[in-house]
Formats: C-alpha cells, sequence, structure tokens
C-alpha cells in the first residue's frame, strides 16, 4: 500500500500555488455551477457566460488572486433549477439566478460589502457548525 503523505516537494509545490492564487488571505469563496457535463439548471452557454463575468469581474476591481477573493467553476451544486446557481462561502449563501446582472450586484452588495441579495437568495448555512445538531436518517 503506497504511503498516503505527500512528497515534501509536492507539500511545498501544493503551498506555493495555494499562496499564489491566495488561499491564505482568502476572506470569500465564490463556487459558481457552470460548464456543466449534463446542464440542468440553465443552458451551458449562459453558465460560461456567468463564469466569464465573475472572473473578470473580480480581477477588474482587484480582489481575484490574492485580493480576498476565490472563485471555483463547479460542475453541479445540485439544486438544478433556477441557475446558474452559485454558493458564498463562509456564509454558505446559496443564490439562483446569477447571470452577470446578478453577479454585479452580488460582489458589491455580499462579496465587498457583507450584505447578502434577499431577492436572489435560496438558502443559508454557514458550514463551521459541529455535526451533533444535524438530524440523522
Amino acid at each position: 500500500m503506497p504511503d498516503s503523505h505527500p512528497a515534501p516537494a509536492t507539500l511545498a509545490s501544493q503551498r506555493r500555488v495555494a499562496a499564489s492564487v491566495g488561499v491564505d488571505v482568502a476572506r470569500r469563496h465564490v463556487f459558481l455551477c457552470c460548464d456543466q457535463t449534463v446542464p440542468k439548471c440553465c443552458d451551458k452557454a449562459r453558465s460560461l457566460e456567468a463564469w466569464a463575468y465573475l472572473k473578470r469581474r473580480l480581477k477588474e476591481l482587484g480582489l481575484s488572486e490574492r485580493g480576498g477573493v476565490l472563485r471555483t467553476k463547479a460542475n453541479c451544486l445540485r439544486v438544478c433549477e433556477g441557475g446558474p446557481v452559485a454558493v458564498i462561502y463562509p456564509e454558505g449563501t446559496w443564490y439562483g439566478g446569477c447571470d452577470p446582472e446578478v453577479l454585479d450586484r452580488i460582489i458589491r452588495e455580499h462579496v465587498i460589502g457583507g450584505r447578502p441579495l434577499a431577492d436572489h437568495v435560496i438558502e443559508q448555512n454557514p458550514l463551521a457548525r459541529p455535526l451533533d445538531d444535524v438530524p440523522r436518517p
């Protein structure tokens, strides 16, 4: 059975890459459902337009890379309706209808201003809580 620990050189390289994309300074992380293998929540082209906008706008505002905001393209966030769908952590705020106009508001009002957009929130659930209060089947 191979050793499950990464080689020191691999770990050092991973840490350099993580620092270069801003993992160590991140305050928010935006996951956007797009470029789906099997599009369900919205048309694939629409999701890719939203992704391109998110990347461009975060860069224009100096928020990407080491600016405090991480972004991840998610194949599917499992809320397969009314997309593009996004979730922002650490707050765990889920949004629907995340086309460029809505993403611009999310960036300005939530990511920068700290105020979720109530008119597009699907659900809010911060994950930094123990599992002991989650009902089990």
